[in-house]
């Protein structure tokens, strides 16, 4: 049982029979099945899938252990499917590893279908695991036809170029029969919110969520059983603007979308005798008006008590003077099912701190800029109005300061009707905030204030923290950032009159979320408008969904066609394949991934393969771009480090189309393998002739130019040494980061790829501008868009750019679960189904723990110095391989535990490093640390 290596200190004989014994009582552990999901979630109703696919995970605390074989039962009732009769599908044995999606391919799904499903599965030492806990997933009504409902808007006439109330809907049916199940079926041109007999049938926000309305419009499936009740019942709806014809982006368009707000809903009452009802919208539907007088996102809420229908969410209410709704003809075959989680409200915050300001306003201070609203519970007056405005920084004289938010106003106006404590928030609006301003209200009538978090309800899957309190607060930052910028689609910020889908910032910052959350089916939803928005010679636009005409006034372009933005629709769905093992999101973006790449080539034969026709962003705010954008940053004194824009096209291009071609060959597209290959090779010799000196020197010189040919691939082998040495230089030569938007998340990646790692540290550990840790040093607690957003003595960068929630240089969290916890998936098995674990230590810190929990199950890796010595801890989940790669060349100097596993022929030098080639189950390594090696 026990190999030895010769002359390993290994621990003590008394240490390994102990482990010895342990080992075969870990393997005698059964094996337990959890974590259910279908399409990435748990339990879900409305999923318009034919062939659904499941996934589940296996835990045993044994070595090297992993599924051979699984088995799925599946039936339309609980009780069926526990005493596996009338199945609707059963796998039978099925000989495979694989545990993650596995297309359901049993009888035909109907619509409003429920499926409960269970599985079991044997592993390589023989056993069979006991069947899993039930699961279950829903269809929704499939097709577009099995819509009874219809669109309908309300009759009040309204202003064009203005804001208008949100309108009321409202409709009174009657139930005789006992209840067994029922779903509600809704959606909205404009956003929602559903209420039956006074109770909001779920804590979704921001409903429909935002897409192309004019192409795809998400619809939501609810149960609302437990709301429902014998004899009268209303369902009540508001509507608002929101995104389909609210003022967006910097140019305050209305109507993007339509004029018109408008309702679809259906809902489904199954009864225990097997008879059924179905209450659709129709001109049998009540509206009016309320007491919601505006609500916008750059301009927040008016809510006017005077104007709200007492009770009218309710049963009893009185309705006749109300209008009847009208029918819009507005097409069905837009609708289609919500597959990521929506907006939701996650945490509440409460004040860390009150003042009174200058101007007699309550200020609060929660402590963490957020992006969310305010609940308030306030005694009234009668006919008063107050209202909150909402910031994320200071003036010096600690009232709000709001420049920053260029022509946005976040503020929320309370008109009230009584004298009556009331407890208020807003409906269709939110805020990127820290500190919130009650204005015309004494203190003493507060009676309680707090922030409310709202973000798509992902999964949070990482954990990172080290010995640096300053890093993991960086750790939080990206983290919050993340949350003030995921509210359905991935914004820049969450508080200016901007907060739209840019995908440069997306895709630099794609591995970072997927660490921080499981954004599969985040990403997924967002990257179907990309196909929406695409024009037909391929051209991808600089935000989706796309609400940007001509440039948005900038004169730049059409706001299209910009590497390293438009590259969001090849570089994401890669990142997707690679961490979750997707091959769906390959299928369903080939054609649009195949169009931008196919436009670059073809703008680029024009010179030779070099791109450079068109606008592109470059390296945005860079180091010196500071001082070419229109708003004039101060001179600090520094040299620039402008990098040439026709490099950073070239090199985004080759880098894109090689990804394509990588993804060709996962889909066995064959003639599009050899084109790209042709292709990447005609892009790299292209770019080496133009940008690459005969001695090795890039032009531009700077640390993107340098990090992006690194990383990319684009330097030839003979120059490798020299560029990373130059990179080197530079880095030294500035003692700190010069890289903007395009740069920054690769240069941490090839220093440290290079050799140079305790270069890499001593960038992260920087705590002057620009840094990572300089805004942390500063007070910040989200990332922001510029390095120095606070300058050193206090005053704010100028506030036409100058955004403290953006999460692009938050990337930097790729690099501390990957390259200083080491924590990585493997392109040959994708999905972490083989993981490679390679922590670059360095004893600037003194630990480091980071938990990622993939697919397959928790991924650990941790590394500790401690007394003269580095302990490396590393979990691996069941059914999943490892290389562990250590930081040290010397095999005959470490300790293994446990001692019995890890035989010789697993363990190679390579690359002047230990590699270890495993499977799962935990494990320690001890190295002497006059061993270990830190470049």
């Amino acid at each position: 049982m026990i190999t030895c290596l010769k002359k390993f200190k290994y621990v003590s004989i008394l240490s390994i029979i102990t482990l010895v014994f342990n080992y075969n009582s870990l393997h005698a552990k059964e094996i337990v099945i959890n974590n259910l999901r279908t399409e990435y979630l748990k339990n879900p109703i409305g999923i318009d899938v034919s062939q659904p696919r499941l996934s589940w995970q296996a835990e045993n605390p044994g070595y090297n252990l992993k599924q051979v074989a699984y088995q799925i039962l599946a039936a339309n009732s609980l009780e069926y499917l526990t005493e596996e009769k009338n199945l609707m599908w059963n796998t039978g044995k099925v000989e495979s590893e694989q545990s993650i999606h596995v297309k359901y391919k049993g009888k035909k799904l109907q619509p409003c279908q429920r499926v409960y499903w269970k599985v079991r599965i044997w592993d390589n030492e023989g056993n069979i695991s006991n069947w899993s806990e039930p699961a279950f997933f829903e269809t929704g009504l499939m097709n577009h036809k099995n819509w009874k409902a219809k669109w309908i808007t309300h009759p009040y006439p309204e202003k064009v170029n203005d804001y208008n109330p949100c309108p009321y809907f409202r409709k009174k049916f009657r139930i005789n029969k006992k209840i067994k199940s029922a779903r509600l079926y809704i959606s909205a041109l404009g956003l929602y919110q559903a209420f039956i007999n006074g109770q909001k049938v779920s804590d979704d926000l921001f409903a429909p969520g935002w897409t192309n309305y004019k192409k795809r419009v998400q619809y939501q499936t609810y149960d609302v059983t437990d709301l429902l009740k014998k004899g009268n019942n209303v369902i009540a709806v508001i509507l608002g603007d929101g995104w389909y014809r609210g003022p967006i982006t910097w140019q305050f368009i209305r109507n993007f979308y339509g004029k018109h707000l408008a309702l679809i809903s259906q809902l489904h009452i199954i009864y225990t005798d097997g008879t059924s009802d179905t209450i659709v919208s129709d001109k049998s539907w009540k509206t009016a008006r309320g007491g919601i007088v505006r609500s916008e996102i750059y301009f927040g809420e008016i809510f006017d008590f005077n104007k709200e229908p007492k009770g009218w969410k309710y049963p009893e209410f009185n309705d006749r003077k109300w209008k009847n709704a009208k029918i819009l003809k507005h097409p069905k075959d837009i609708l289609i099912y919500t597959e990521s989680p929506l907006p939701r409200v996650t945490k509440t915050l409460n004040p860390q701190k009150e003042w009174i300001g200058p101007n007699n306003e309550v200020i609060f201070d929660l402590g963490q800029n957020m992006t969310g609203w305010v609940e308030i519970t306030i005694k009234g007056k009668k006919g008063k109005e107050i209202y909150l405005k909402h910031a994320e920084v200071l003036n010096k004289d600690s009232s709000l300061y709001v420049r920053n938010l260029r022509k946005a106003k976040q503020e929320d106006h309370y008109i009230f009707a009584s004298n009556d404590t009331v407890t208020i928030k807003p409906h269709f609006t939110f805020h990127g905030f820290r500190y919130v301003a009650v204005h015309n209200c004494k203190p003493e009538n507060i009676i309680s204030i707090k922030g409310e978090v709202i973000h798509s309800d992902l999964e949070i899957t990482g954990s990172f923290s080290c010995s640096d309190s300053l890093i993991n607060r960086l750790q939080k930052n990206i983290v919050w950032s993340q949350r003030g910028n995921f509210l359905d689609v991935p914004t820049d910020c969450p508080q200016r009159d901007e907060r739209l889908g840019w995908t440069g910032d997306a895709q630099v910052f794609c591995p970072t979320a997927s660490f921080n959350m499981n954004t599969a089916t985040f990403y997924s939803k967002w990257l179907k408008d990309f196909l929406c928005d695409q024009t037909p010679e391929g051209k991808v636009p600089w935000v989706i969904p796309n609400v940007i005409i001509n440039g948005g006034g900038t004169g730049w372009s059409d706001g299209t066609a910009s590497t390293g933005w438009s590259d969001a629709i090849v570089t994401i769905p890669y990142n997707i394949y690679l961490r979750y093992g997707d091959t769906t999101i390959l299928k369903t973006m080939y054609d649009g991934m195949k169009k931008w790449c196919e436009y670059m080539i073809s703008e680029s034969k024009k010179n030779n393969y070099i791109y450079k026709t068109g606008f592109h962003f470059g390296d945005w705010l860079a180091f010196s771009e500071y001082y070419s954008y229109r708003y004039r940053a101060p001179d600090y004194g520094y040299a620039g480090a402008h990098t040439d824009k026709d490099l950073i096209a070239t090199a985004y291009m080759y880098h894109s189309t090689n990804l394509l071609k990588k993804m060709a060959e996962v889909l066995n597209i064959k003639q599009d393998v050899i084109r790209y290959d042709t292709v990447t090779k005609k892009i790299k010799e292209a770019f080496i002739k133009e940008f690459i000196t005969p001695t090795g020197r890039i032009v531009s010189n700077t640390q993107t130019a340098y990090s992006m040919a690194l990383m990319f691939g684009l330097v030839p082998e003979k120059f490798i040494d020299t560029a990373a040495a130059r990179l080197s230089a530079d880095v030294k030569h500035f003692g700190h980061i010069t890289t903007g938007f395009l740069g920054t998340p690769l240069i941490m990646h090839a220093l440290t790829d290079y050799n140079y790692t305790s270069l890499a540290y001593m960038l992260l550990m920087n705590k002057r501008y620009p840094s990572w840790l300089y805004p942390v040093t500063m007070g910040a607690t989200t990332i922001w868009e510029r390095w120095d957003g606070i300058k050193p003595d206090g005053s704010y960068q100028t506030p036409g750019m100058n955004s403290f929630n953006h999460y692009a240089y938050g990337a930097i969290g790729d690099w501390l679960y990957s390259k200083v916890a080491g924590i990585n998936p493997d392109i040959s098995m994708p999905g972490y189904k083989k993981i490679i674990i390679y922590p670059h230590v360095n004893d600037t810190l003194k630990f480091v723990t980071a938990i990622y929990n993939s697919m397959y199950g928790k991924i650990s890796s941790s590394w500790k110095f401690e007394n003269d010595e580095l302990n490396i801890e590393v979990d691996i989940p069941f059914n999943t391989v490892a290389t562990i790669i250590l930081p040290c060349n010397d095999p005959n100097s470490i300790n293994i535990i446990p001692a019995n596993i890890i035989t010789k022929d697993k363990i190679i030098v390579k690359d002047n490093r230990i590699h270890i080639n495993t499977g799962s189950g935990k494990y320690i390594f001890k190295i002497p640390k006059n061993m270990v090696i830190m470049n």
